[in-house]
């Protein structure tokens, strides 16, 4: 049954940092015709983590609720670099590398995104056409001082940074895509107010229909303090294997599980549910949507059989009994299997401190705390060398 546009327009504002604004955005939804929704993305790197997916879920929302979807790839754009909160200049890529990137993006995004009714376009096709001429006459329309109103550039040239010409180019660059879309909405972060309001002038310079400005807000990673990013360190990837991205979701706080709900899946979790149930639930969806149910359900399994039931079996790493030195002490045998399990290298005072007498470490759950004991390990003796590290001798 069709939505309202009352109720279309609830679905749609969900989970949004800002909208400029919920009246046009009404008005356009009344026209009764499928809108143009724009999200433009530069593939600088190949894999996308599950921030990048706030934008694609609102463009799948709309998508589900009639409307065309229109998946800009900045392959122009992308060998500039979007400068937005930049502290320098990005460095270039070249075009292959940039197609490269967009067909691992384009791939990601598909798992959320229905490709038979996504219009894919790249800005190169008009960008690389015009002429020096067309170039100049775009941007006279734009003033440095409207240049100079950006954060970054400001802080920028404040701190004695140079900022390039080029990256003045970028908004210019973004806002033009908008009218060669003919868009009547465009999406992204909170970080794009700029170069869309810059859409949305070129737009009524043209005598076009002005597009409404959907920001969302940036997403939160596994700390639930810092932006996810891989430089952070906080980050799901889309690519992440089942188990590794089931694992990292259930990491994440009470608190922060709502929000993932709304910006990752946009829906409510279901307030009957205890907590851990909810983030199982919040870690299975997710973990479905880009692998498949039963990789879901296998990775629930494993994650329970290794947490919920503290079976230190499930997911242990092997180890050849015959691989292990000779005259082994406690200390020795946690330095090894960290050494040769999980490639990590660690000192004996760490060891000490921080596994050993924490009493992290169990050889089939019995604690051991005595650095310097004998030991000697049998045949599928499990040792536990910390909450998420066991390892299995065969």
């Amino acid at each position: 049954m069709p939505h309202s546009v009352e109720e279309s327009l609830n679905i749609l504002t969900a989970g949004t940092a800002k909208v400029i604004s919920e009246k046009e955005l009404k008005e356009k939804l009344e026209l009764g015709r499928p809108l143009r929704i724009k999200l433009g993305v530069d593939p600088t790197a190949p894999d996308i983590h599950l921030g990048h997916t706030v934008a694609i879920e609102k463009l799948r929302q709309f998508q589900e609720l009639g409307h065309q979807a229109v998946l800009l790839i900045g392959d122009f754009t992308a060998t500039v670099g979007d400068p937005t909160g930049r502290s320098a200049a990005r460095p270039p890529l070249t075009r292959d590398e940039v197609l490269a990137n967009a067909e691992t993006y384009t791939t990601q995004a598909f798992k959320i995104l229905d490709p038979d009714k996504t219009e894919v376009v790249f800005n190169g096709d008009w960008f690389r056409s015009m002429t020096y001429e067309q170039v100049l006459k775009l941007n006279s329309r734009v003033t440095m001082q409207q240049m100079l109103q950006r954060e970054d550039f400001k802080s920028r040239i404040d701190k004695g940074q140079e900022v390039r010409l080029h990256e003045v180019q970028y908004p210019i660059m973004q806002g033009w895509d908008s009218v060669e879309l003919k868009a009547d909405v465009e999406i992204g972060g909170t970080d794009q107010l700029f170069n869309i309001l810059v859409g949305r002038d070129f737009q009524k310079e043209e005598g076009q229909p002005q597009q409404v400005v959907i920001l969302m807000p940036l997403l939160e990673g596994l700390d639930g303090v810092k932006k996810m990013s891989k430089s952070a360190h906080n980050y799901v990837g889309v690519s992440d294997e089942a188990n590794e991205m089931f694992g990292k979701i259930m990491s994440i706080s009470d608190d922060l599980m709502d929000r993932y709900y709304t910006l990752l899946l946009g829906t409510d979790r279901d307030a009957s549910l205890h907590p851990m149930e909810a983030k199982k639930q919040l870690a299975a969806d997710i973990t479905t949507r880009y692998h498949s149910e039963q990789d879901a359900a296998d990775a629930r399994n494993t994650w329970e059989a290794r947490f919920s039931n503290r079976d230190t079996a499930a997911g242990a790493v092997e180890l050849q009994l015959t691989a292990l030195p000779a005259d082994l002490t406690l200390i020795t045998l946690v330095s090894f299997a960290f050494s040769e399990a999980f490639d990590m290298q660690k000192s004996n005072g760490e060891l000490r401190k921080q596994f050993i007498t924490t009493g992290a470490v169990q050889l089939n759950g019995t604690k051991l705390s005595d650095p310097m004991a004998e030991i000697a390990p049998a045949l599928g003796d499990i040792l536990r060398l910390s909450k998420k590290q066991s390892v299995k001798f065969i």
